[in-house]
């Protein structure tokens, strides 16, 4: 249910329906906007009985009911855009944030060129996992903290906020040290308790889909991270599993103006996993920006053949400037930028 105060309402007012609303043994979440305040509660799992007790406080101006099962992300709760803040980066407005670096830290060298050129040919933020969840027990499963200190360094020369996988609680806390945005991955992404986790957390978390989940289930899982207190989450479409074995993944996106009527939240795509195949990739990029998605998170390596980590599907700093070029001119036909 969401609670909207009349446009004159105090904050004493507001805080007396919150105080309310916890009496009832609920939880109020309250979001004040440009000319209001609103008032979402959750902990409901039916009508609420004694809404009544909300609607006749001073300052209240209407009960709105929400359907939908996740209340905290839908557009229904909060129905402006969320702008999420990494650095002095805003992740979704109107221009368009490319995030880009090597799937996987392997050395000093490697990162921290790729982060340079990166920055130079536009993109606004770093990627690069440290911890790698991996199909097979025997693949590489990064370089954990060493990695994270190579992230960090590359940070200081690039200017390029840092955003690297979290895959436990455990590993947390020091994640956290390093990076400016915590990223769960698709195996993770209904590992609820780690999705508490990050909701506890100060981080900006960018939530990825899962291989066969539907939009719903992604935004439930998003839901687990704002009922805990963190309302800076970045969804990201990345490929799901159908019949087709054409590419490593299908990538859907149809769900990019599906959330994006759903949601309040930033949506990005990820070209890179969805496609499996470098030569994919720019296509699926321009694409993207066209299907309205708020940015994109792509895979670079300056030398594909001996990466340790999906090799294939990365772009070479070469194809990558190519990429930015061809998604700037779809950019500004849309009316939008690059950020």
């Amino acid at each position: 249910m969401l609670v909207v105060m009349e446009a004159g309402a105090t904050p004493e007012q507001v805080e007396r329906v919150c105080a309310e609303i916890r009496a009832m043994g609920y939880a109020p979440h309250a979001m004040p906007g440009p000319t209001r305040t609103a008032i979402g509660i959750t902990g409901n799992r039916g009508p609420i009985e004694q809404a009544a007790r909300i609607e006749r406080l001073a300052g209240v101006g209407q009960l709105i009911r929400i359907t939908s099962p996740y209340k905290l992300v839908s557009r229904e709760f909060h129905e402006a855009d969320t702008i999420v803040t990494i650095g002095d980066v805003a992740l979704g407005g109107n221009a368009v944030v490319v995030i880009a670096g090597p799937c996987t830290v392997e050395s000093r060298e490697q990162t921290l060129g790729v982060a340079e050129h990166v920055a130079a040919a536009g993109a606004k933020l770093l990627r690069g996992g440290a911890y790698k969840p991996r199909t097979s027990p025997y693949s590489f499963h990064g370089l954990a903290e060493e990695g994270l200190r190579i992230l960090a360094e590359a940070r200081e020369h690039s200017g390029l906020p840092v955003v690297t996988e979290v895959i436990d609680s455990e590993s947390l806390p020091l994640v956290e040290e390093y990076a400016d945005m915590l990223q769960i991955g698709a195996r993770n992404m209904q590992n609820y308790s780690l999705l508490r986790a990050v909701g506890r957390s100060r981080r900006p978390v960018l939530l990825k889909r899962s291989f066969a989940a539907t939009v719903k289930d992604l935004l439930l899982a998003a839901e687990y991270i704002l009922n805990e207190g963190n309302p800076n989450v970045v969804l990201c479409e990345r490929g799901i599993r159908t019949f087709d074995d054409s590419a490593r993944f299908t990538l859907d996106l149809g769900a990019v103006p599906i959330i994006k009527q759903l949601s309040h939240l930033p949506v990005i795509v990820d070209p890179s996993h969805a496609s499996g195949r470098w030569q994919q990739v720019v296509p699926m990029a321009r694409a993207a920006i066209a299907a309205g998605a708020d940015g994109l998170i792509v895979e670079v390596h300056n030398d594909p053949a001996f990466a340790v980590c999906d090799g294939e599907q990365a772009l070479v700093p070469e194809r990558f400037n190519a990429m930015m070029a061809e998604v700037r001119r779809v950019a500004a036909a849309l009316d939008r930028d690059l950020a």
